[in-house]
């Protein structure tokens, strides 16, 4: 077998850790116990050190005290120490920790902190000279401002005036930290109208209009009004519409009732067509304006399922025929079960659209519909090869087993073990073990992108051995490897979310299709909503459903516990399930987007098919989201009994919303 890449890239390495050998750790001790000892002790004492309260370490055993003294991780938790005793520690001593630990990401962040450290006691001096080695040409604005407050302070006048100019010059507010540049900009009088025009047109075409009124009181009193305006257009843009009503040839005006139009639509799209009709016969809109809002209303006049959806797509120009709009055309005849014209609207996408999986599906059930079953079974054979929602689909309609041909990653043991004894990976896998999942991410993700693909592929299959499933599942993505199922679709903690599922009267493997699609199985992660854990609960949700089942909550702490997290997540799934009647469809979309705005997407008039009610969910996210989980399924069943269960099984016809609510309700 071939190294020398590998071999290559732990020379490299050593090379960056020449000083961190002499004074950093070893990785291990001498066999697992003494490692597993380490990573025990490191756990014991680091929620203290965290607090800054070194003496769980000093209280230690002499022999453990040197064991963990010679943990890979020891620098973290000298780091961690300083952090928290940041304000009392010397700048010598964080220093000497920054240059003895540099290489490593605890020691960067460090560097960062005692950067700010002599911001707060006033030596911005101190600061300059950490910003000017680490952080200058980095475009960060508030390390920019404050690396101006001391070229101001120091009076190198020349070099502050222009980037503190660029940093002035955005459409929203700028942190705080630029707030004593900006007065000295005012003070020497080198902000003039044309800034403050140039800004506040930012402003404006950021949405921004409070800052862009703020602005406009140092401009004149017309770009007052026109702030106003813009105010009025955001706040209640039916009312500004329908006054509106003067012809006006105005560019601002005629921008101003656009974005009027648009924030109507998301609200009322038929009472925005409404007014738009209105305005649209009295001004004298450019043709990109026209066709942008005849398409925006459209567009969602089609997603809130509204009648004559179709017509509106329809007549739209070809100009605006764009691949959004071809795409709810086809899911418009679908809700219409207008399956001929189902097959025109696939017939005028783009090539690249059409040989997507969602549209050759929906092609083949068009034409099997239309009487064109030769040409249908064809498409569907194809399509039923498809490890996937529409494959299993496919192969459903055909009564094929699905493709769940398993190939595991080949394992190369040897360069496996050249791998596992990089510095990097070690205190990646270490940081996992010891419960620092966040930061091993961080580092794993940074080093393996340095590898070649072989490396890569290793990689893989070691964070897979050591349980690390996210790391895994991605990088064995990042490489296009989607054979290997144990690797794609574990099973971890089994036995945990087939107890806490049957409890909730659901299936574990919907539980585990959950998860995985929420979080990789990562059980520290927190969604940019908010929402944390393996099962991705909110705050709030997750109170609530502890309290009803009388289960110990203790916020965030509860939520990142792996078996508390499945426990309130299966349990509202199951919730979810029984206002849906079993019907996992909705109960999957409510979980994601949550169960107000699923009963708003259900149907007025009897039931749907559920394949079709999935295609009309408006948010991609959440309509992406129920086909994943629904597919995930189909293979953590095949993975946890050998057998298949048919995803056409679980798709009930989706209910009107009258009948929904009576079930949620009894």
């Amino acid at each position: 077998m071939n190294l020398s890449i590998t071999a290559r890239r732990f020379c490299l390495t050593a090379g960056l850790f020449v000083l961190a050998t002499v004074t950093t750790p070893a990785a291990v001790g001498s066999g697992p116990a003494q490692i597993e000892r380490q990573r025990e002790l490191f756990r014991d004492v680091y929620n203290t050190v965290e607090r800054g309260d070194w003496t769980a370490v000093e209280g230690l055993a002499a022999p453990d005290q040197q064991l963990l003294e010679q943990y890979v991780l020891w620098p973290d938790l000298r780091a961690t120490w300083l952090r928290a005793n940041i304000d009392s520690v010397s700048n010598e001593d964080l220093t000497a920790f920054v240059q003895q630990y540099g290489t490593l990401r605890p020691a960067r962040e460090l560097r960062y902190r005692h950067a700010l450290n002599f911001v707060r006691q006033g030596d911005l001096q101190g600061y300059l000279s950490i910003y000017e080695q680490f952080y200058q040409g980095q475009n960060i604005a508030k390390l920019d401002c404050l690396a101006l407050q001391a070229e101001i302070e120091a009076e190198r006048h020349r070099r502050v005036e222009q980037r503190a100019v660029e940093l002035w010059l955005i459409g929203s507010s700028q942190v705080s930290e630029c707030d004593p540049v900006f007065d000295y900009l005012d003070d020497r009088n080198l902000l003039g109208i044309v800034e403050f025009k140039k800004r506040f047109n930012l402003a404006i075409e950021a949405r921004n209009f409070s800052l862009a009124k703020w602005l406009a009181r140092k401009i004149d009193p017309q770009h007052v009004d026109a702030a106003t305006e813009w105010q009025n257009a955001q706040s209640n843009p039916a009312d500004f519409l329908n006054k509106k009503r003067k012809r006006s040839t105005d560019p601002t005006l005629l921008a101003q009732l656009v974005y009027a139009a648009e924030r109507l639509t998301y609200r009322d799209p038929e009472l925005a067509l409404e007014r738009w009709k209105r305005v649209s016969a009295k001004h004298k809109f450019t043709e990109a304006q026209q066709l942008q809002t005849a398409q925006h209303i459209a567009l969602w006049t089609a997603r809130d399922n509204l009648p004559n959806a179709y017509r509106l797509l329809a007549k739209l120009p070809a100009a605006a025929q764009s691949d959004e709009v071809l795409r709810w055309r086809a899911r418009t005849s679908l809700r219409e079960d207008r399956w001929r014209r189902l097959l025109t609207d696939i017939a005028l996408m783009p090539e690249a659209e059409r040989d997507m999986e969602e549209w050759r599906y929906w092609q083949a059930i068009g034409a099997l519909e239309s009487g064109q079953a030769l040409e249908a079974m064809v498409d569907l054979e194809s399509l039923s090869l498809e490890r996937s929602y529409y494959g299993f689909l496919a192969a459903d309609k055909l009564n094929k087993r699905y493709s769940l041909d398993h190939s595991a990653l080949t394992s190369d043991e040897a360069r496996l073990e050249a791998l596992e004894s990089l510095p990097e990976i070690i205190r990646a896998r270490e940081l996992f073990y010891v419960g620092q999942d966040s930061r091993g991410r961080s580092e794993w993700d940074e080093f393996i992108r340095q590898l070649s693909t072989e490396d890569k592929l290793q990689a893989a299959v070691l964070a897979h051995r050591w349980g690390w499933h996210c790391r895994a599942i991605s990088t064995a993505a990042g490489l296009g490897e989607y054979d290997d199922l144990s690797i794609r679709y574990p099973l971890p903690l089994q036995q945990t979310f087939e107890s806490f599922s049957s409890q909730a009267s659901i299936s574990s493997t919907w539980a585990y299709g959950i998860a995985r699609s929420e979080s990789l199985f990562m059980r520290d992660v927190r969604s940019s909503a908010g929402a944390i854990g393996l099962m991705q609960l909110m705050p709030a949700t997750g109170r609530d459903v502890a309290r009803e089942i009388r289960f110990p909550y203790a916020g965030l702490a509860t939520l990142v516990d792996p078996e508390s997290n499945i426990r309130l997540g299966t349990t509202y799934l199951g919730k979810m399930a029984e206002r849906y009647d079993g019907n996992q469809v909705p109960a999957t979309a409510a979980y994601n987007a949550g169960p107000h705005r699923v009963d708003g997407w259900l149907p007025d008039d009897g039931p749907i098919d559920a394949r079709i009610w999935i295609e009309n969910i408006p948010f991609n996210e959440t309509r992406k989201y129920v086909k994943r989980v629904l597919a995930a399924q189909a293979i953590f069943h095949w993975r946890m009994t050998g057998n298949i269960k048919r995803l056409s099984d679980e798709l009930l016809l989706v209910r009107a919303a009258a009948e929904t609510q009576q079930v949620a309700t009894r």
